[in-house]
């Protein structure tokens, strides 16, 4: 009986092995099967201290914002994984020009200059800047009567710029840049600078969060001209093209519009 009994297991192992061996070979590749296509990756840079653009959720940790939504779309209508990086914003260009990123999206306004060392996409936004100053400021009316003041404005941006021909005009007038536009409103709260001059969008955004009742806007919106785009290296035709495309299309389809109300119409 026990002789019976180990041929008996023996069988059903033999069994076993045979109909796993089965349907492992059912379940294999077949010869000159394709693998599944790679995910395409779109590495992205930007400056996430830019609010309503782009921001760090304090709550998730994670990027958010106008520009990480729209590139975010852009990605998606495209068949891309987008993939976001923080740098510093002088840092954009220079990621852009070493091929470490392949677009950067940071409330980049179209200049002349920049458009010497980058590629942009077609305009996605409209900007301007505005002049704040502290809410209980009462000589300061205009962009005019900042020559000679003490400003505060963020590196690399228009509004230090705009400060910087400022000093042009009055050699008196210090111009205090900042890594962040956070820094140069801080510094204007605690005294430090009498003005911050820095795009409409945003300054207007702080006024309503942050900066409620501790800011003011003075004056018209200046430069209003100004467009955004999103930065490509140099003579990089391919991803520029997708880019206008996949804007293109999140426009068509209205996204772009909802993108807008979310960031926009509080």
């Amino acid at each position: 009986m026990k002789k019976l009994s180990r041929l008996l297991l023996v069988a059903m192992l033999i069994f076993s092995l045979v109909a796993v061996g089965g349907c492992a070979k059912e379940t294999a590749p077949q010869p000159g099967a394709q693998a599944p296509a790679a995910t395409k990756v779109l590495n992205v840079a930007t400056e996430a201290t830019y609010p309503p653009f782009e921001m760090v959720d304090k709550a998730t940790g994670e990027l958010t914002g106008f520009d990480m939504d729209l590139i975010r779309a852009i990605g998606k209508a495209q068949g891309y994984d987008v993939k976001i990086q923080s740098m510093g914003f002088d840092a954009l260009i220079p990621a852009l020009q070493a091929d470490k990123v392949d677009v950067t999206i940071s409330a980049q306004s179209i200049t002349e200059e920049r458009l010497k060392a980058i590629d942009f996409s077609d305009p996605y936004f409209k900007g301007g800047l505005i002049v704040a100053v502290r809410a209980d400021d009462t000589a300061i009316k205009s962009y005019d009567d900042l020559a000679g003041k003490v400003l505060a404005a963020e590196i690399g941006t228009i509004g230090a710029a705009a400060s910087e021909k400022l000093k042009e005009r009055d050699p008196k007038t210090q111009v205090r840049i900042f890594d962040g536009i956070g820094e140069a409103f801080m510094e204007l709260e605690k005294g430090g600078a009498v003005a911050v001059i820095n795009d409409f969008a945003v300054t207007d955004y702080y006024m309503k969060t942050d900066g409620k009742d501790k800011i003011k806007l003075v004056g018209d919106i200046f430069q209003a001209d100004d467009q955004y785009g999103i930065g490509v290296k140099k003579g990089n035709t391919e991803i520029l093209k997708m880019i206008n495309e996949g804007l293109a299309k999140v426009k068509a389809s209205g996204e772009f519009d909802q993108i807008y109300k979310k960031w926009f119409s509080k």
